[in-house]
């Protein structure tokens, strides 16, 4: 379908955060864009501010007027988390839309751009936005699809006025392979979405196929100690593109950067964590290779603000500090726990986690408890269950008993606050992909007023 024919779209699960950022694009086109989500968050109302119409009924009876009937300028974007049995998907389905998964439709607006693709089973929402960020604050440009909130745009997508697209490329369902990028980026490829998959073996196939999609002549940067051929980077010594003294000055990250032609000096990044820089190092050689000035990159990196939900500082006071973060992996929870480690080493550390799907739970198991053990603290908030059902025998008390220290609970989420309220933590930190952030505000009041 060519983008200029289409003028009605509707998306089915437009409150997620890819789907929202694909909805904004098209009103932004001036298309007519509708859609339906289960739940009413705060994505969906901020959409509903912009002028898109969205249902939470999941009836065809909801479905605005000019969706009713098939038109050949209509596109129905739909994701797969939405279930088969949906009554709207099925109206779509029964009278012959044309109906597309958000990936191919990302692929479809990519097609005929110079398109720069970030993937990676963690990190890739962070160094897509931040290659974004750099492009924009340069004055390079570029329309940006993102995977979170950006702190600087409070948005997940970009509008550009050149013919560059910088892509969050999700590896859930295989949804890269449409993509075929000048530029792209490999941050991670840690076993995950093993239900997808089976077994790592079968994830590192379909990120090779991924790589192999590049354009030709176009350029593949890979995250150090990944089995793939590319340009390589990381905050070692062997790699093509390397962050080297890095140390923490006023609580940010300051580094240099070297990649054997060019020489940045004490780069400065408000994300902590040695994790976000070398997704800095990815993103600045991204930059570099775009023939953006280094003078123009340090200041574009100092200014970045982060990602939504992305090691975001909730609370800072004397009192108390309160981080969150979406990790969701243990990889991402390793990552995460020793960026706090390393801003706040004195302090003793809580954590509210909220585990992500059964099957992640199930798979990974042994490697969460084993992170969670190294707080000082452990809150387990029940298993967020998104698109699964439950497995028996899966659940948070399974978990919980992994954890070899002692400090460790269960807790429901009504309950969280008059916890928290009791223990009136120094070092507050909540993790979790589900509904977690949810507890954010509420939990800011609480130490807020403690």
């Amino acid at each position: 379908m060519e983008l200029s024919k289409i003028n009605r779209v509707y998306f089915v699960g437009i409150g997620g955060i890819g789907m929202s950022a694909i909805a904004r694009y098209f009103a932004k086109r001036g298309v007519v864009v509708c859609g339906y989500d289960k739940t009413r968050t705060n994505l969906t109302i901020q959409l509903e501010r912009e002028g898109i119409l969205i249902s939470y009924l999941d009836e065809q009876s909801s479905v605005s007027i000019c969706f009713q009937q098939n038109h050949d300028d209509t596109l129905v974007v739909y994701t797969p988390a939405i279930p088969k049995n949906s009554n709207i998907l099925n109206h779509f389905k029964e009278n012959g839309f044309t109906l597309k998964k958000r990936s191919e439709v990302l692929g479809i607006i990519s097609e005929g751009m110079f398109c720069v693709a970030v993937a990676g089973t963690h990190g890739k929402t962070t160094t897509s936005s931040m290659i974004a960020h750099i492009l924009t604050d340069t004055g390079f440009g570029c329309t940006a699809f993102l995977g979170g909130i950006t702190s600087n745009y409070n948005s997940n997508v970009l509008f550009g006025k050149n013919n560059v697209v910088v892509v969050e490329a999700d590896e859930y369902d295989r949804s890269f392979l449409t993509l075929h990028p000048d530029v792209a980026v490999i941050t991670s490829m840690d076993a995950d979405h093993l239900d997808i998959y089976g077994d790592e073996s079968h994830l590192h196939d379909s990120f090779n196929l991924f790589a192999d999609q590049l354009k030709k002549d176009g350029k593949l940067f890979v995250k150090d100690g990944l089995p793939m051929h590319g340009i390589t980077y990381s905050a070692s010594d062997n790699s093509a593109l390397l962050a080297s003294n890095i140390h923490v000055e006023n609580g940010n990250f300051v580094f240099d950067f070297n990649d054997g032609y060019t020489a940045i000096k004490n780069l400065s990044l408000a994300m902590p964590g040695k994790h976000n820089v070398e997704n800095a190092v990815a993103a600045i050689g991204v930059a570099l290779s775009l023939g953006i000035h280094p003078k123009s990159i340090k200041k574009a990196v100092a200014s970045f603000k982060g990602v939504k939900r992305r090691f975001e500082t909730i609370v800072n006071t004397p009192a108390h500090i309160y981080i969150d973060d979406y990790a969701h992996h243990p990889e991402e929870l390793r990552a995460c726990f020793d960026a706090v480690r390393q801003l706040h080493p004195e302090k003793k550390l809580t954590v509210i986690f909220q585990p992500h799907l059964f099957t992640r739970t199930r798979d990974f198991a042994d490697e969460f408890a084993k992170v969670l053990s190294t707080a000082d603290e452990t809150i387990l908030l029940e298993i967020y269950p998104a698109r699964e059902l439950p497995i028996d025998g899966v659940n948070s008390q399974m978990l919980l008993d992994k954890i070899t220290t002692d400090k460790k609970e269960l807790c429901g989420k009504d309950s969280v606050l008059e916890l928290i309220k009791n223990k009136n933590p120094e070092l507050l930190l909540t993790v979790g992909a589900g509904d977690i952030d949810t507890l954010i505000e509420p939990l800011k009041n609480t130490l807020n007023n403690a």
